[in-house]
């Protein structure tokens, strides 16, 4: 009779006491038991108004003086965050007032910011009547109603620079404390992208500010409920491509120089 080694019976286990079958192997530990979750991530799933009514509602002093108390500090953040809220759209700009609004606005710093990093300017190359261009403006305009705190400013490509050509576009330029940052040249241009692409590569950059993360997960999950997850290995070729395609050279104005600063400048693109 032919015995099945898996079976657990007593035949089997005297067969294993003399070593003529294997030892069973052990049963995998059972997995730790998650932690409890502490009071603050309880807190952080209500609304600002849930938290009022749930303080009104407990029995308990302590508890109610914890609630208050992390109520309290939502409130003074979500203060805070809108008092950084200085933008939120996308702001057309001419090519005269390029470094007043670029320029010298990505200088400026928040009123609360210690470590003066300015603040981010995402200039948009664009040109009416080519999709990649056209969806690209959907795109900036569901970000800076998201990143309140970075500025974007819209120009139309050969309004900014002279004789660019139409496999540039779009165009974005990336600006902090006066300097260029990053240069995004024909965004789209090899496939169509989607916008949680080119928010991760504004974010490498720099240039965007995100929002303190202060806000209970259901209210995170109905803000992004559209969002996709970006892939990082397709996040990071894209960044490759759109670097290494760079031409080496630049192009400059060729309008003459006016008393204006405004007018002067160029782009190492």
């Amino acid at each position: 009779m032919a015995v099945n080694p898996d079976e657990d019976t007593e035949f089997n286990d005297a067969l294993r006491k003399h070593g003529i079958l294997p030892p069973k192997e052990a049963p995998p530990p059972s997995p730790s038991p998650p932690p409890s979750p502490s009071l603050d991530d309880v807190l952080n799933e209500f609304s600002t108004k849930e938290l009022l009514e749930l303080g009104e509602d407990t029995k308990d002093d302590e508890t109610e003086r914890l609630i208050a108390l992390h109520r309290q500090q939502r409130l003074a953040q979500e203060r805070l965050d809108q008092s950084r809220a200085r933008f939120g759209d996308v702001y057309p700009i001419s090519r005269d007032g390029y470094t007043r609004e670029v320029t010298e606005a990505s200088k400026v710093d928040e009123s609360d910011d210690d470590n003066e990093k300015g603040t981010g300017v995402i200039v948009f190359l664009y040109k009416d009547g080519i999709p990649r261009s056209d969806r690209a403006f959907q795109h900036i305009r569901a970000l800076a109603k998201r990143y309140p705190r970075t500025k974007f400013v819209s120009i139309v490509g050969d309004k900014c620079i002279p004789d660019l050509p139409d496999s540039r576009i779009p165009m974005f330029i990336v600006y902090r404390k006066g300097d260029v940052r990053q240069q995004i040249i024909a965004w789209g241009a090899d496939r169509e992208r989607r916008q949680e692409e080119l928010e991760a590569m504004l974010l490498v950059t720099g240039a965007l500010d995100p929002p303190e993360e202060h806000s209970g997960p259901s209210e995170r999950k109905k803000k992004d409920e559209d969002d996709d997850e970006l892939d990082d290995d397709e996040f990071f070729a894209s960044r490759t491509k759109s670097e290494s395609a760079r031409p080496q050279k630049n192009i400059r104005s060729s309008q003459r120089k006016g008393a204006d600063g405004d007018s002067d400048f160029e782009f190492d693109m």
